[in-house]
C-alpha cells in the first residue's frame, strides 16, 4: 500500500500546490516514485481538446511516472467558482466514492500519492458533502497550509479544530507567506506553533512564482520516506 498525504489548507490560493509539488519532491530525493492528485480543479482551460487545470497539470508533470491527466484531475471545471457551484454549472456531480476508487489506483501505481484538497477544509463539494468528507474517506494524514496574511491564526485554529472533531490524523502545517511583506509574520508564525499544537514542517517565503530549486525545504522531523 502506497503512503499518502492529504493537502489541505486554510483558503483558496494560499499555496496548497507548492506545498504538494515540495512534498512530492522531497519523497522523490529519498528515492521514491510519487505522484500527485489534484481530484476536484475548478477554473481550467480547455487545452487538446480536453478541460485542464494549471494546478493538475504541474502535479503531473513532477509525478515520477506518466499518468493520464484524467486519473490526476478526475473533475475538472471551466469556473473558477466553488467546486459544487462550478460542477452545477457543468450539469455534473461531484462523487467522492469515485475520487476515491481513482486514488486506489494510483496508490496501487506508486511508493506515495499526494493529494491536494480544493479550496479550504469545508469547502462544499456537493449538496451535502465537503473537503473534509473527502480527507475523512480517503483516510490520509493531512497537511495543513496555513497562508500567512491578516486573519491567518483565526482560520488556522479553526481548520485545526474541525480535523481535531473528525477524529483524523494531521502530520502538520507549512506557513505559506503569501503576502509579500506580512506585518509580525516571525510573530504570527510563534504564536500559530504555541496554539495549533502541530508541528511546523516548513515556511515558504513569498514568491510570485514556484521554484523548486530554491531553498524551501520539508522538515523530515515528523515525514518519514
Amino acid at each position: 500500500m502506497a503512503q499518502g498525504y492529504f493537502v489541505t489548507g486554510t483558503d483558496t490560493g494560499i499555496g496548497k500546490t507548492w506545498t504538494s509539488l515540495i512534498l512530492m519532491q522531497y519523497f522523490q530525493q529519498k528515492g521514491k516514485t510519487v505522484i500527485g492528485m489534484k481530484p476536484i480543479a475548478a477554473g481550467c482551460e480547455m487545452l487538446g481538446g480536453q478541460l485542464k487545470n494549471e494546478d493538475a497539470l504541474q502535479l503531473q508533470e513532477q509525478s515520477s511516472i506518466e499518468i493520464a491527466y484524467d486519473l490526476i484531475n478526475p473533475y475538472a471545471f471551466s469556473q473558477p467558482v466553488s467546486p459544487h457551484i462550478a460542477a452545477k454549472k457543468a450539469g455534473q456531480k461531484v462523487d467522492i466514492m469515485q475520487i476515491q476508487q481513482v486514488y486506489l489506483q494510483l496508490e496501487a501505481l506508486a511508493d506515495v500519492v499526494v493529494v491536494e484538497g480544493v479550496g479550504g477544509w469545508m469547502v462544499p463539494l456537493n449538496d451535502k458533502q465537503d473537503v473534509s468528507h473527502l480527507a475523512e474517506l480517503l483516510n490520509l494524514p493531512i497537511i495543513v497550509v496555513v497562508g500567512m496574511r491578516l486573519g491567518c491564526i483565526n482560520q488556522a485554529r479553526l481548520t485545526f479544530a474541525a480535523i481535531r472533531q473528525l477524529g483524523l490524523r494531521c502530520e502538520g502545517w507549512v506557513a505559506s507567506c503569501v503576502e509579500e511583506n506580512m506585518q509580525e509574520l516571525d510573530a504570527n508564525i510563534k504564536t500559530l506553533e504555541a496554539v495549533v499544537g502541530m508541528p511546523l514542517l516548513a515556511i515558504f517565503p513569498y514568491e510570485e512564482k514556484i521554484n523548486l530549486n530554491n531553498h524551501k525545504k520539508i522538515s523530515n522531523k515528523t515525514l518519514q520516506p
